[in-house]
């Protein structure tokens, strides 16, 4: 039976567990830094998952698609090994320059992340197969089916995907919603549900988060 609505958690329990994981100084001006540059945030409880994602397969080698402002990138340094490197694509170089100078702030040396300004989709084939122990889609929604195709050939079996903005503000969910970006994320969470190779989880934190690992 599928489950029922009314099984949800209350609205005040779910703010609870967004905010469980306090959130540090520089992770708060990162999210402030967002908005004037037409990012949209990650919440907190987004954060805190990718701290706990990159923990959990000891992640040392990243791959960002969508740096933002160093939200995620600093949510992901702090889960991920101490030679962790992080490899970062974004369009905008005014993004990743703040995000250069939110990692710096918390000491994060210059030579574990290698920001990379340019189309993903031009970048991601220049990577290497099986590298990588964790892919996180934040890019282009147009683009995530795309982004999930290079993120499984870069991926380490036993390495991990996420992808952020899977619930569209409730969009995914509801049937009646075709607009392109809709229909984009629901083809990329199709080509994750239909591959074999992955054990996948669509989490209800911020605004929807899928994690799969590559068997």
């Amino acid at each position: 039976m599928p489950t029922s609505a009314q099984s949800a958690p209350a609205a005040a329990s779910w703010v609870f567990a967004e905010d469980f994981v306090p959130e540090g100084d520089a992770a708060a001006q990162a999210r402030v830094e967002a908005e004037p540059l037409g990012v949209e945030p990650l919440s907190r409880g987004t954060v805190s998952a990718l701290t706990f994602l990159a923990a959990a397969v000891q992640a040392r080698a990243v791959v960002e698609i969508g740096t933002g402002t160093g939200q995620s990138g600093l949510a992901l340094f702090a889960g991920m090994q101490p030679d962790g490197i992080l490899t970062s694509v974004d369009l905008e170089a005014d993004h990743q320059r703040q995000a250069r100078r939110a990692f710096s702030s918390v000491g994060i040396a210059s030579q574990r992340f290698r920001l990379i300004a340019g189309d993903a989709l031009t970048v991601l084939p220049k990577l290497s197969d099986g590298a990588y122990d964790l892919v996180l889609v934040a890019g282009d929604t147009l683009e995530y089916r795309d982004y999930v195709e290079q993120g499984l050939r870069l991926l380490r079996h036993g390495g991990l995907l996420v992808v952020t903005h899977t619930l569209q503000g409730g969009r995914t969910a509801d049937s009646s919603q075709d607009d392109d970006d809709t229909l984009a994320v629901r083809f990329a969470l199709d080509a994750v549900t239909e591959n074999e190779d992955l054990v996948a989880a669509l989490l209800p934190v911020g605004d929807g988060l899928l994690a799969a690992v590559k068997r």
